[in-house]
């Protein structure tokens, strides 16, 4: 605890982990407030989204806060992959009278770059996290400069070995049994993927860095048992999804409140990464897997309107249910009472 005291300047060794599309900053600010380290992501934000919400985490709080950002390559778009996609999904379109015409293209998922840089740059967070690697060379000059204790996610020891060698701070191990994207970047082989009490020893012995454990960790005695392991802190993410704070929806908080929570599994349909989430229809139908999906992030855009549909009838079929293996923390409590439980406090 106190060594990552130290490097973040929190009371708690514990990160509300940033959860993309369905938290924004009074998650992180609640989060930071009760001891903890609360995050914001930023990577489906504009520079504009962003500025605002950077601005309400200074006026409500000054502890300190985690900036997120992922790091992919966008990729070119390839039409032949993009039909093949939109085929596999027309039975659907037809079935719930979905037109073609409303389909966008593009991403909603935008890579750290220098508009961010310069808004960390002005606002000075205290940390700023990266998923699928780091950015350039030049842009992690910036965030340094500006002061930023970098944080970074890895899955592998290579990747870890990687991280360390590039300028991170310290490395977050994200075990498989973790709810969301994959944080891999080295290897697209989920074969590589292992879980946190096997992946965190390995990545402790392999790296000088500090350590923080993430997946599969819901409550004190799991928190407990990682930093006995050697970890700085843990990051946790699923529990906090029905908290009051979070923007999760009300499909998503019931699916997590039921017993669809237990059945969980990696798929590359919803953004074409692989992300863990909530069996449910499309991933049944279609296999988790599916190689027509297109390349991260462009797999979204053509599911956007079927899944708009489906929950306006309240179906969450098409809905990306993010979920780790364990959501019995998943209680509806306040964020801050969730870290402090997290910690082992009353």
């Amino acid at each position: 605890m106190n060594e990552f005291h130290e490097l973040l300047g929190t009371e708690l060794p514990i990160i509300q982990a940033p959860m993309a599309g369905v938290q924004g900053s009074a998650m992180a600010i609640a989060v930071s407030n009760a001891g903890g380290l609360g995050s914001l992501p930023c990577a489906m934000l504009s520079p504009a989204q962003m500025r605002t919400e950077l601005a309400a985490v200074r006026a409500a709080t000054d502890k300190p806060v985690n900036v997120n950002f992922f790091c992919h390559t966008p990729p070119q778009p390839d039409a032949a992959r993009e039909g093949a996609w939109r085929n596999a999904l027309a039975k659907y379109y037809a079935e719930f009278d979905v037109d073609i015409e409303r389909i966008g293209a593009g991403s909603t998922r935008t890579p750290f770059g220098s508009e961010a840089a310069d808004l960390l740059d002005e606002f000075k967070p205290r940390v700023v996290s990266f998923h699928f690697g780091l950015p350039s060379a030049e842009l992690l000059a910036r965030v340094r400069a500006s002061g930023c204790t970098i944080l970074a996610s890895t899955t592998t020891v290579d990747e870890a070995r990687w991280l360390e060698a590039h300028g991170a701070d310290a490395v977050i191990a994200q075990g498989l049994e973790a709810g969301g994207h994959r944080g891999m970047f080295l290897s697209d082989d989920i074969g590589t993927q292992v879980g946190t009490f096997a992946l965190l020893p390995q990545i402790v012995k392999a790296v000088t860095l500090p350590v923080i454990a993430a997946g599969g960790i819901a409550d004190a005695p799991g928190a407990r048992a990682a930093l006995s392991l050697g970890a700085a802190a843990v990051q946790v993410g699923t529990s906090y999804l029905i908290c009051p704070e979070a923007t999760t929806s009300a499909l998503h908080r019931a699916a997590l409140k039921s017993e669809a929570s237990r059945y969980t599994t990696l798929t590359r349909l919803f953004s074409g990464r692989p992300a863990r989430g909530i069996v449910n229809r499309l991933i049944r139908e279609l296999g988790p897997m599916n190689d027509l999906a297109p390349a991260f992030p462009l797999a979204a855009a053509a599911l956007a309107p079927l899944r708009a549909k489906a929950e306006s009838l309240g179906d969450d079929g098409f809905s990306p249910l993010w979920c780790g293996q364990n959501a019995t923390g998943c209680a509806g409590r306040p964020a801050a009472e969730v870290t402090r439980a997290l910690a082992g406090m009353a």
